[in-house]
């Protein structure tokens, strides 16, 4: 693919995941929350291999500015989610 396909489903994803999220209730934000991070997990993998493949100066910076983003989307994911479940969790006083 060249590069206005991949703009174009780059720019359609976005449209799309935010019109996903604007329409789900508040009380489902932390298994979405998980299920982002699966996601957010598969996204890191694939940023390893683009990084790890040594195409081109460019694909291994872009790969491992992926890597460090996924990484910071899944590190934060899991506190938010944890966070969020402490909320759940009674009182042991």
């Amino acid at each position: 693919m060249g590069f206005v396909e991949n703009l174009t489903l780059f720019v359609l994803a976005a449209f799309v995941g935010y019109e996903v999220i604007t329409k789900i209730p508040a009380t489902l934000h932390t298994p979405l929350i998980s299920g982002t991070n699966a996601i957010s997990g598969i996204t890191l993998i694939g940023a390893v291999v683009v990084a790890g493949a040594g195409h081109s100066t460019l694909a291994t910076v872009l790969g491992f500015l992926a890597v460090v983003m996924a990484t910071t989307n899944v590190v934060g994911g899991y506190l938010v989610s944890h966070r969020m479940l402490e909320r759940f969790r009674g009182r042991e006083d």
